[in-house]
């Protein structure tokens, strides 16, 4: 069986609690997708130079977030790790020269089990946790991701987790109402990436709309996740938009999925 690859917009970290259109969205998507062996998670709040892939077979909850309230500071997604799938995706890298770290004792961060506690909310599904690298151009992100390729093929789930339009600096109060400048930016990207468009997706800075208010130089790592993702899915290059919605008016909400459906 093969798995689609995803990227899947984490929010707020507020979401692990809310309840609203996009966490049914979530909830309904791990129904539907067969029960994958294990989850790969190429996480927005993980961003080192060598990709760092967790080796432990247990993970702590990470609450990497501060100003929330206190209930937010209990939740524990006690999700299982597989240090044989962690070792096959080093081999996967030195495969091709590419220098990385296998590391213990990190965690899960909130872009990993927010996420994850809507789909899989039993938390029994083993999760790998794989770093992104914001500095690197969109190719080299996208190729580090097919270096991932073959794990699809093999019933293990990858998913991207970050967001494309991602300005907290910019969050408004009208939940209701989408501001247009986020909207045309996912708009640009939803017509190049549905035509697997990489030419001018990795040259989304200098051509998209409103790039830099969408993607401004602090939250870059945010993006990054898509096209890790998108890479795992260079063999079939299909491309679909599921979901899409505009907290606060500019924090996009949305979820890609790559390769064949299932």
């Amino acid at each position: 069986m093969t798995l689609p690859a995803f990227f899947i917009a984490h929010g707020s970290p507020a979401l692990a609690v809310e309840s609203n259109d996009y966490t049914r969205f979530l909830n309904q998507l791990g129904n539907r997708l067969p029960a994958p062996k294990a989850i790969v998670v190429f996480t927005a709040h993980w961003d080192c130079p060598e990709p760092s892939v967790t080796m432990d077979d247990t993970h702590q909850t990470l609450h990497d977030f501060y100003g929330f309230p206190s209930n937010m500071y209990t939740i524990d997604y006690p999700a299982p790790g597989q240090s044989e799938l962690a070792s096959e995706i080093c081999a996967l890298f030195t495969r091709s020269n590419l220098p990385h770290q296998p590391i213990r004792g990190r965690g899960l961060d909130h872009g990993v089990w927010v996420p994850l506690l809507h789909m899989y909310p039993e938390a029994d599904i083993p999760v790998v946790v794989v770093s992104v690298d914001s500095l690197r151009s969109p190719q080299e992100q996208y190729d580090i991701g097919r270096m991932l390729e073959q794990l699809r093929h093999d019933d293990v789930l990858i998913i991207g987790s970050g967001g494309t339009v991602h300005n907290l600096r910019l969050l408004g109060d009208n939940e209701d109402e989408p501001q247009d400048w986020a909207v045309e930016f996912d708009n640009w990207m939803e017509a190049r990436l549905e035509k697997w468009n990489t030419r001018e997706l990795f040259q989304y800075d200098k051509k998209a709309p409103n790039a830099r208010t969408a993607v401004p130089s602090y939250g870059t790592e945010h993006l990054a996740p898509l096209f890790y993702a998108m890479g795992t899915a260079d063999m079939s290059r299909k491309a679909k938009r599921l979901f899409q919605s505009y907290p606060y008016g500019t924090l996009s909400l949305n979820c890609w999925q790559f390769g064949d459906g299932v």
